[in-house]
């Protein structure tokens, strides 16, 4: 099953101890969404719609959809254009919602990327992305 990923800006958190609940549960999913068609607008080049899930700190920081989507085509086109995308584990660090995701270019190389996700009136969006070190994957 193909689920799709979100925003690269590399930004470095420091993870502590997982959350769990039923409330976290409900999040996990409606983050997986927001994280989902936002790769599926990139892989459509539709780089508008992938702009909407950018929290707006990113989208101050890019100014427009136009900008966004060079980033993304250029530093991550592992995203831009994934073969295969894999939610991990949610897990709250330092108070924000973190979205392991891994997402495998078109050569199927993994790239394990964590989502930082906030929410804006009601919604999740995503305020930025960690690329972690890949693991070791036998054939």
């Amino acid at each position: 099953m193909r689920i799709l990923a979100a925003l690269f800006i590399v930004f470095f958190g420091v993870a502590s101890g997982p959350s769990q609940g039923m409330a976290q549960t409900s999040a996990g999913a409606q983050i997986q969404t927001v994280i989902g068609q936002q790769i599926q607008a990139f892989e459509a080049d539709d780089f508008a719609a992938a702009f909407t899930f950018a929290s707006p700190s990113i989208q101050r920081l890019f100014g427009g959809p136009e900008r966004f989507g060079a980033m993304v085509r250029n530093g991550y086109p592992m995203v831009w254009r994934p073969s295969d995308v894999t939610f991990g584990e949610l897990r709250e660090i330092e108070g924000a919602m973190w979205q392991k995701v891994i997402v495998r270019d078109q050569a199927g190389v993994p790239h394990v990327l964590d989502y930082r996700m906030v929410q804006v009136d009601e919604a999740w969006r995503i305020s930025a992305v960690q690329l972690l070190p890949s693991p070791d994957v036998a054939a």
